[in-house]
This record gives C-alpha cells, structure tokens and sequence, in this order.
C-alpha cells in the first residue's frame, strides 16, 4: 500500500469512532474525480464526521485532486497571490463570519486541506449558461440551453474584467427532489461550446434542509469539463479551514437576524506584472470567502479565461421540473420577493468587479435579467452603505405563478 500522510479530525466521542470504524469498511466515494482519485492510491480515507452528517477528509494539500488534472501534473501549490488586489484582503470580522459545522468536532491539520465526500442529496447535475448569455447562444440546442433554468440575475457585460466580489445573504430555501436553489457569482469569457465560467456562492439541494457553500468550473461550455467543488480535477485548494460542499449555519431568519458571506473571485498578479506590461495570460483565479483565501484556478485549466473575464453576472438560479404538472415550489433566495426588502427579502450587496490597476469598482450599467417575474423578481438600487445592491428571489408556485 502506498504511502498516505492525511490525518483525520480528532474525534472525542467514543460513539463516533464505532461509526467511523463501520464506515472504513465500505467504499464512500461515487464520485467521478474524488473517486478515481482515492481509488488510484488504493488508500483507505481517514474522516471526521460533523453533526449534520457531513464526512470530512483531511487531505495531503500536495495529494488533492487538482493534480490528476493533465496539465498539473508537475503543478507546484502557490499559497497565496504574488500581489493581492486592493479589496481582496477585507477581513469581514463580524459575528456574520462563515461557519462550517464540522469545525465543532476538530480542524484539519496544516499541511492538508478538507475534502467533503460527495453525498447523494447534494444535485451533481451540469450547470447550463446564465440567462444573461441565452441570446448569445440561442443557435444551441437545449441541452446547452435548459428551458427548465430560472434566473433572477443582473450582469455586467462587454467589458475587461480581472475578477468580481459580492456580499450574500445566506437562507435556506425549499428544494424539492431533483431541483436546487442557488445565489451566487458567474465570472465569464468566451461563448457557446468555448464558454469559461468560474462560479461561487451558496446552494440548496434535493429539499435537503442545508445551505452548502459550492464552487464550480467549465472551459468547454459546460459540455464535459468542469465540476462541483472538488469532485474534479481543477481547482487548487490551500486553505484548511473551509470545505468546499460543507454546509453554512447559521443562515438567516425572516424579520430577525441576517447572515452574509463574502465571496472574491480575482485573476491574481505575477511576480513580473506591472501596469503595462502584465501579460493576461498570467496568474490564476482565486477564490476568498470572508477574509480567507481558499484555493485557485490555475489559468493553465482554460482557454478564454486564460486571460481576463469579458462577462460577469451576480444572482439567483433554480431548476423547475414542472413536479405534478405546473410551476416547481421550490423558492428562489429568501422565498419571498424583492419588495420585502431588508430582513426578508435576499440580497446581494457592495457588488463590484476588478480594474487592471487592481482596483474595486462599481459595476455601472447594470444588465437586468428575470425569467418568470410572478415566480421570482429582482429590484436594484445603490446607497453608501450597500454599494450597488438588488433584493431577488421568491416563493415559485402560486397563483400568479403556474
């Protein structure tokens, strides 16, 4: 057997070990990535289990999956960015900070990073392209084109962007079987079959009564690359403390108090980038959620998004199946609808996208886009607390919505 240097979480309660024990005996994995990946080692998995339920494997940071990737075979893990942009290191020190469950029985150990196993509750369905990109793609069948995708989203498009940032509200909404709720960040180059996404934020799945914190990835239009968090090879993570998948509490309550994440997504500098001479080419995506780097794309894994974002969107998504011959009930955000507003409305607040000189600004011109208003709607505005904001979201099903 090979050599495995992961360490697990430290378990205090004897009545985990026994279960734990029971779990080594059967395989865990079904998925793609993950499972190739442990059973090419023919290693057994050391965990941690959280109250939720949620397994957690403390992994070798040089033995993630990102490097069955074929072309990070001999990648070296960058840390952190040569050169961080101004705005990406804002600590959120606030009693909204990310908190992951699993974190109450133990953490992952330096050196490793955790690896949520892939649960049958969590959609691993492919994404499709945000709304926003539909008139581009229209040719495209609807296969690249899912009529049963619903947005409530505003984009920023046509331009040169090196990255994008949002605070989110958190909720759990109603998912019913086979549909998920989302919120999050879409940054964009490319189009149709030569799409690249990155992609952040929080989902909901399968009516599970969990809020996850999720990432996903395409350079080829969603066709046959990319994935769901590390479920593939791809993204590099480096930090030890957040699970990609892991799930987020607490969330917000309706009329009481409001939970937010942070989430960065920016095209870093080389060691040799100075204002004019920066090759777009270089540097790799990163990902921060409140004020911790997580991991990164390397620029390597793609072809548009090898240079800077040409596209970027922020917003809400469901998947409706039509269940029982009309409109899905799964909500969108908060489930209920913009003109709630504050504390019961969900939001996106200080919305902004990456200059070349590495500067947050203000995305102006705003493209709105809402697919079924009397399901979901999206209001906007901007003050000099919230920065560029919008309320989304709603209740799906009603008697406005069939």
């Amino acid at each position: 057997m090979a050599d495995w240097n992961d360490k697990s979480i430290k378990l205090g309660d004897y009545k985990f070990f026994l279960i734990l024990l029971s779990h080594m005996l059967i395989t865990f994995v079904d998925g793609r990535g993950v499972d190739q990946f442990m059973k090419k080692r023919e290693l057994p998995m050391h965990e941690g289990t959280s109250e939720d339920g949620d397994v957690i494997d403390c992994v070798d940071i040089r033995k993630q999956p990102a490097f069955n990737h074929p072309l990070l075979k001999n990648h070296t893990v960058q840390i952190k960015p040569h050169a961080q942009s101004r705005g990406i290191d804002e600590a959120e020190n606030n009693p909204n900070m990310l908190f992951q469950s699993w974190h109450k029985n133990g953490e992952c150990p330096e050196g490793t990073v955790p690896l949520l196993r892939r649960t049958q509750n969590f959609n691993h369905s492919r994404r499709s392209y945000p709304a926003f990109l539909h008139k581009k793609v229209a040719q495209l069948n609807d296969v690249n084109n899912p009529s049963n995708h619903e947005y409530a989203q505003v984009s920023a498009v046509d331009g040169n962007y090196y990255g994008a940032r949002a605070t989110i509200n958190v909720w759990n909404p109603l998912t019913n079987f086979g549909e998920l709720s989302i919120a999050q960040i879409w940054v964009l180059a490319g189009d149709g079959n030569e799409l690249n996404s990155l992609e952040a934020g929080w989902t909901v799945n399968n009516g599970e009564k969990k809020t996850r914190l999720f990432i996903y990835w395409t350079s080829d239009g969603y066709q046959s690359t990319g994935c769901y968090n590390l479920d593939c090879p791809g993204f590099v993570q480096t930090n030890k403390n957040i699970a990609l998948g892991g799930s987020i509490e607490p969330v917000s309550k309706y009329g009481g108090e409001q939970r937010d994440i942070s989430i960065v997504i920016h095209k870093a500098r080389s060691n040799s980038y100075s204002h004019s001479h920066f090759n777009n080419n270089d540097g790799n995506w990163w990902l921060q959620v409140q004020d911790q780097l997580v991991g990164y794309w390397p620029s390597s894994i793609f072809t548009h998004l090898a240079g800077t974002s040409d596209a970027i969107s922020w917003g809400g998504e469901i998947v409706n199946n039509q269940p029982n011959g009309h409109h899905t009930s799964t909500q969108m955000g908060s489930g209920h609808f913009p003109n709630e507003a504050y504390g019961k409305a969900s939001y996106f607040t200080k919305l902004g996208y990456f200059d070349e000189g590495n500067n947050v600004k203000d995305p102006e011109n705003l493209e709105p886009f809402v697919t079924r208003p009397p399901c979901y709607d999206l209001r906007t505005g901007k003050d000099n607390k919230f920065g560029v904001f919008f309320y989304f979201g709603g209740p799906g099903y009603s008697a406005n919505c069939q």
